[in-house]
């Protein structure tokens, strides 16, 4: 257990980080299986380029790798394509 004021200060901000980052991560995961069951030629766009933002944000934030995040929106360009095509 913590023995200094500001050690149980960093275990309380430690754990509402870590569910911040869980819930914008487990949201990111949901707007990108959303896109890939998406057909609707307007609606994929518009979804596009919220994940790719998204997924931007969590780069930045260190909450996933930069390579990951852009290795996701490449394939979700990918598909993005396919479907507009």
């Amino acid at each position: 257990m913590a023995n200094h004021k500001s050690a149980l200060k960093r275990i309380r901000a430690n754990e509402s980080k870590r569910l911040r980052n869980r819930y914008q991560h487990k949201s990111t995961r949901t707007l990108v299986k959303k896109l890939r069951l998406t057909t609707d030629k307007a609606l994929v766009s518009d979804l596009f380029k919220q994940v790719s933002s998204a997924l931007d944000k969590l780069a930045k934030k260190n909450i996933i790798h930069k390579n990951k995040a852009a290795n996701q929106k490449s394939k979700l360009a990918k598909l993005v394509n396919k479907i507009a095509a």
